[in-house]
C-alpha cells in the first residue's frame, strides 16, 4: 500500500515545474465581477430574476444607452401660482445674464429688446388709435383693441424671457407659442394700417431666429441640467 506523502517519481523527459507556474490546487473559480456585454442596464432594485439570472456585481453601474435624438417633452414645471410666473428678484435682475450658453443669451437679448420695443411702440400706437377713432370709430376701435392685445404680449415677453433666463422651460414654451400669435397680429394690423400684410414681417423673422436659438441642442443640454437645480 502507498504512503499518500510519498511523491510520484518524475517521467523520463519531463520538465520540473517552475516556480510561480504551480496550478492551484482545486477547481478554479470563476471571477468575481464578470464581464456584461455592452449597452447591458442594471436591473431596479429589489428585482428577483428569472430562471438562469445572473446579478451584477455590487458597484455595476452598466454601459450607458445610446444617446438618441431631439425628443420634444412637455415641460413639467408649470408654475403653480401667480408668484411662479414672475421673475425671481423682480425687474432688477433684468440685465444680469446667467451662465447660459450663447445662444440661450443671444435668444434673451432678443426677446428683452424687442419687448422693450414692443412697449415703446404700444404707447405711441395708443396714441394714434385715439387719433383714428376720431375720424373712424370702428377701424379706431379694432386698432385700439389690437395695440392693447400688442402690449400685453409685449409685457408677457420681458417677463417670459427672463423667466427662460432663470431656466425655466414652461417660458420656453411659452415664448414659441407667442411668436405664432405675434404673426397673427402683425398681419392682421398691417392689413388694417395699409391695405398690405406682412409689414411687421422682419419682426417676426428676428423672433423666429430667438425661437430657434432656444431649441439648439447645447440650449436644451443647459435646460435639462438645470433640471434639477430649480
Amino acid at each position: 500500500m502507498s504512503n499518500p506523502s510519498d511523491v510520484p517519481p518524475q517521467q523520463p523527459g519531463a520538465q520540473p515545474p517552475a516556480a510561480g507556474n504551480v496550478p492551484p490546487a482545486g477547481p478554479q473559480q470563476p471571477p468575481a465581477n464578470p464581464p456584461f456585454p455592452p449597452g447591458y442596464q442594471a436591473p431596479p432594485p429589489g428585482y428577483q430574476g428569472g430562471p438562469g439570472y445572473q446579478a451584477p456585481p455590487p458597484g455595476y453601474q452598466g454601459q450607458p444607452a445610446p444617446a438618441g435624438g431631439f425628443r420634444f417633452e412637455m415641460p413639467t414645471d408649470r408654475p403653480r401660482n401667480f408668484g411662479d410666473a414672475l421673475p425671481a428678484g423682480g425687474l432688477s435682475g433684468m440685465f444680469k445674464v446667467a451662465a447660459m450658453p450663447t445662444e440661450l443669451k443671444v435668444s434673451y437679448w432678443i426677446w428683452l429688446i424687442g419687448g422693450l420695443l414692443g412697449l415703446l411702440g404700444g404707447i405711441i400706437g395708443l396714441f394714434g388709435s385715439f387719433v383714428l377713432i376720431a375720424f373712424a370709430p370702428a377701424i379706431g376701435l379694432l386698432v385700439l383693441l389690437l395695440v392693447i392685445v400688442a402690449l400685453m404680449l409685449a409685457t408677457a415677453q420681458i417677463i417670459l424671457a427672463m423667466k427662460m433666463k432663470e431656466g425655466r422651460e414652461w417660458a420656453r414654451f411659452a415664448l414659441t407659442i407667442l411668436v405664432g400669435i405675434s404673426l397673427v397680429l402683425a398681419l392682421i394690423s398691417s392689413g388694417i394700417a395699409d391695405g398690405r400684410a406682412g409689414g411687421n414681417l422682419p419682426g417676426f423673422l428676428i423672433s423666429l431666429v430667438a425661437t430657434v436659438l432656444m431649441w439648439l441642442p447645447n440650449a436644451q443640454a443647459w435646460f435639462v441640467a438645470n433640471r434639477g437645480r430649480i
